[in-house]
């Protein structure tokens, strides 16, 4: 078995930028830039996109055309094209366990293939495909949902690595993949590649200067979506530049069900929704205007998925009588920024001012009027019709819809409030907790965890510390949407209990 030895960070980054800013080495400021990309399927998507309008989580129903397009081909573009430059093949992802620290490394040796790749599934947050999604020929189809997996065994992710979740302990395209690992699957596919001798892709240098997330689901995203439009011009022409100057933030994914009642995306809410914006995770050096002109028709076909999307239902027990009475406090309290819900309800897009929401506003702050402004005039804010236009300067973050609500834990846009009941009862979130993000909470509605003092310093395992949540740490405050404090106890019990019925 070979080994070789890794390289420094400073090393790659001097051959990265340095080096390459002078074309004499084949790492250029490009391949740099492309290193974004498949992280970007997780950024400039990260505030749209789509779920399944199936009740069951067992499998999925598409309607074959909707808004225009095919849905079922749009989902089947994303499951089985890849657009963007592999990440790694089958053989480093059966190997990658050779990269784990001990004890576990032991144990997976001593295990049966498939019991290894299962162990690598929950380490990294990846799931199998539900019914619905996998393959009708003979094959097997025991690939990852957050992947495309060609016949020739390449591993490119797709938007449903971070927008292709568990609910309640089952696989389910649309929720937040809350578990995603990806900055700890990174580092151990780069090193299960320097003890195979094979070469490094983008991802796995690009990982090495730029954080790709702190803690698992959460991810580094707008970073990356500001990164690549650095590079373009209007017409998406690529132009070499000295790199930017980012603040580095997680975000969490929202539900790609919101999709179909939102008139513009991210949580500031400033860009028209339209399918050319869910098109920018291509933008890699080898697509160039032409590739993205040329895809057009295949992601109205994408666009009509996300539109086709439903939530998933609460299947546990709801007190009707007792949410009745959170309807009406809801829609006293809560409507005018988070709509209305039934027959006749409505979705406002109402935005509210950062000094007034007081959630943590790094995110707000760290993309620029002149970042927002880059995409409002690009190519991939010019819709077909004039409806609507971009907003360059948002004065703080929309409310989101709260459909399904009971099933996108954790909370806020960074992820910082582990439940509902967090959410309503600001003195009640825990600084510094810990979940495996698979247990269901069903009393306080979201994720089961635990609440430490810190993140124990003898934790040495580098995924196991990622499972962790410091609220005190940049872009992670768990403060602000301080509303609900005008309720009583019972009160708030009743609005939980109403939100269960979205």
């Amino acid at each position: 078995m070979r080994r070789f030895p890794v390289p420094s960070i400073a090393w790659i980054y001097q051959k990265i930028i340095v080096v390459g800013l002078t074309k004499r080495c084949p790492l250029s400021v490009q391949q740099l830039v492309g290193s974004f990309a498949l992280i970007l399927t997780t950024s400039l998507l990260g505030s749209v996109v789509c779920a399944e309008n199936s009740d069951s989580f067992a499998s999925v129903e598409v309607p074959a055309e909707a808004v225009g397009g095919d849905a079922r081909r749009g989902l089947r573009l994303l499951l089985e094209t890849p657009l963007i430059p592999a990440d790694f093949d089958q053989e480093t992802f059966d190997a990658v366990w050779q990269s784990w620290p001990e004890p576990l490394r032991s144990r997976a040796e001593q295990s049966p293939p498939e019991i290894r790749r299962q162990m690598a599934f929950e380490r990294y947050g990846l799931t199998p495909r539900p019914a619905g999604l996998r393959d009708t020929d003979d094959r097997p189809d025991d690939r990852p949902m957050q992947y495309v997996v060609d016949d020739q065994g390449r591993w490119t992710m797709n938007c449903l690595a971070c927008h292709g979740g568990m609910v309640d302990g089952r696989p389910y395209p649309g929720a937040p993949n809350n578990r995603f690992a990806l900055q700890t699957l990174t580092e151990e596919i780069r090193a299960t590649k320097w003890i195979l001798g094979k070469p490094l892709a983008r991802m796995d240098l690009g990982a090495m200067v730029i954080p790709l997330g702190s803690t698992h689901g959460t991810t580094n995203a707008v970073v990356f979506g500001m990164g690549l439009m650095h590079y373009r011009d209007a017409d998406l022409n690529f132009q070499p530049k000295i790199p930017g100057k980012f603040t580095h933030h997680d975000m969490d994914a929202p539900p790609w069900w919101h999709f179909v009642k939102r008139p513009y995306i991210y949580i500031d809410g400033f860009a028209a929704k339209g399918h050319r914006g869910l098109m920018q995770f291509m933008l890699v050096p080898e697509n160039g205007p032409t590739f993205f002109s040329d895809h057009e028709d295949d992601f109205r076909d994408v666009y009509a998925y996300l539109s086709s999307l439903m939530p998933p239902k609460f299947e546990g027990k709801i007190d009707t009588a007792v949410a009745r009475q959170g309807k009406v406090l809801f829609e006293e309290h809560c409507a005018r920024c988070h709509g209305t819900y039934g027959t006749d309800g409505n979705y406002p897009n109402q935005r509210i001012p950062i000094d007034d929401i007081g959630t943590d506003r790094v995110r707000f702050d760290a993309l620029s009027v002149s970042g927002r402004q880059k995409y409002a005039d690009s190519w991939f804010a010019k819709t077909e019709t004039a409806e609507r236009r971009s907003i360059a300067s948002p004065d703080g973050y929309v409310a989101p819809p709260l459909d399904g609500v009971w099933a996108s834990a954790p909370y806020f846009h960074n992820g910082s409030v582990p439940t509902l009941w967090g959410v309503l009862n600001p003195e009640q979130r825990p600084a510094v907790w810990r979940s495996d993000r698979l247990e269901f909470d069903s009393q306080e509605i979201g994720l089961c965890h635990e609440v430490v003092d810190q993140v124990p310093a003898d934790v040495s395992d580098a995924a196991v510390r990622r499972t962790y949540f410091d609220t005190g740490l940049p872009g992670k405050s768990r403060t602000g949407h301080d509303y609900p404090d005008v309720l009583t106890e019972p009160e708030k019990r009743a609005v939980l209990e109403y939100l269960k019925t979205l």
